[in-house]
């Protein structure tokens, strides 16, 4: 479906440049032997989490850099460490329940490649320049509605901010359960799946990652789309470090700007390096090196949204589609390839499957959807893919509780990465 549908599991160690905390040897000892036993994955999430090699300093957090190499970390940048669950504060998001947000059925879906999973129903990303964890609590309170997602901001910046940042990323202001309900009421297949797979939200992402995350994605594989986005990601400024994965800023246009296509290359861009080279100059002539004309495109009606992308380089209808959906408040987008034209030849079109996919299906697909769930098809498309993917198959085959949800759910980026179903 989307190009970027997997949970991204890149991580590094610390910079080795960066000169060590002073510490006793009573402390060395304590240090050495929690991280000793945080290096191990909890059994419960180990079948899909990659390994990956990680230096955590388990007890130890904001450590203040204060030498440095020129282009590592700068001297005001704090590294964020793991602490003790009890020394976190995490805050609820108010109405947010399972039903309007559930963490695994929301980040590891293709939407971004921003987020990593940094623990068991836990997930870690920066928005604008805001280092966020969110953790999801299920509690059974008799009405199948899982209470609970909570929050951590790690950076020291205004909270009101992130947290006013957060709800507008998660578009919190939209109703999922109400929506779901709505198409429940008139699609008994909808109905059956919004039973299990509620909380499978669409995100609000700045248009200007979005469209470069995007990029990324053309003919890509997952492995390849992670390991280009983080480095794009790595351009910007650094935030910090939880759970051994390093999270950045999104670099600016003008940043991203000063990348040469060779660099591109050797970080393994292949003919994408091109397009993101080429759009980026095609950017610059526009409002705020391109930023604001993204943001503005929002004001558009989606055709014209989609016309507008599409003069960019390497943005076709599909990808301008995923870039409407995604992050221009263009909820009834449907971005068309084989996996949604299979899915539509099913429920919505039967009578033309078997038929070659070509341009002018592709809009009948998304008509189809359109006229089924209206103003929000996007969304219902979205649950739609999310249930065939072999995992939620197979959960959906059994009567399946609150909590049991949780591994099948989880498990969803290793189904992408073995089909490879990529938008």
């Amino acid at each position: 479906m989307y190009s970027l549908r997997t949970l991204s599991a890149t991580s590094t160690a610390i910079m080795k440049t960066a000169p060590k905390p002073k510490v006793s040897d009573a402390t060395k000892s304590k240090l050495k032997t929690t991280t000793t036993k945080s290096s191990k994955q909890p059994k419960s999430i180990s079948t899909f989490f990659k390994q990956t090699k990680r230096t955590l300093s388990t007890n130890t957090s904001k450590i203040s850099i204060s030498k440095t190499s020129n282009n590592l970390i700068k001297p005001e940048t704090l590294i964020v460490t793991p602490k003790d669950e009890g020394d976190l504060k995490w805050e609820p998001l108010l109405n947010m329940g399972k039903s309007e947000l559930f963490l695994p059925l929301t980040f590891p879906t293709g939407q971004t490649f921003r987020w990593k999973q940094t623990g068991l129903l836990r997930y870690t990303g920066v928005i604008d320049s805001h280092l966020i964890s969110l953790r999801q609590q299920l509690v059974d309170d008799g009405n199948g509605d899982g209470n609970g997602v909570f929050y951590f901001v790690h950076s020291n910046g205004d909270k009101d901010d992130a947290k006013a940042a957060l709800e507008d990323y998660l578009n919190a202001g939209i109703s999922l359960k109400e929506m779901w309900e709505t198409f429940s009421a008139s699609d008994p297949k909808f109905a059956e799946l919004a039973l299990h797979l509620g909380g499978a939200r669409v995100l609000r992402q700045d248009p200007f990652e979005c469209l470069i995350q995007f990029l990324c994605s053309s003919n890509n594989n997952i492995g390849r789309i992670t390991k280009m986005v983080d480095f794009v990601s790595s351009l910007g400024k650094y935030l910090g470090t939880v759970e051994g994965f390093k999270f950045y800023e999104f670099p600016s246009p003008e940043r991203l700007s000063s990348v040469s296509e060779d660099e591109f290359r050797v970080a393994g861009f292949g003919y994408r390096a091109k397009y993101i080279v080429n759009t980026m100059s095609a950017l610059q002539s526009k409002p705020g090196a391109g930023a604001k004309w993204l943001i503005s495109l929002r004001e558009l009606g989606l055709h014209e949204a989609v016309e507008a992308l599409c003069t960019l380089p390497g943005v076709g209808p599909k990808v301008a589609a995923c870039i409407a959906l995604f992050s221009l408040d263009q909820h009834h987008a449907i971005p068309v390839d084989t996996h949604v034209w299979q899915i539509a030849t099913r429920y919505l079109i039967p009578e033309l499957a078997g038929a070659r996919l070509t341009p002018k299906l592709c809009n009948r697909v998304a008509e189809a959807f359109v006229n089924k769930y209206g103003k929000y098809a996007g969304w219902a498309q979205t649950l739609l893919f999310i249930a065939e993917l072999p995992s939620q198959k197979a959960l959906l085959a059994t009567d399946v509780g609150t909590v049991r949800v949780i591994k099948p759910a989880l498990t969803v980026a290793q189904d992408r990465s073995t089909s490879k179903q990529t938008r």
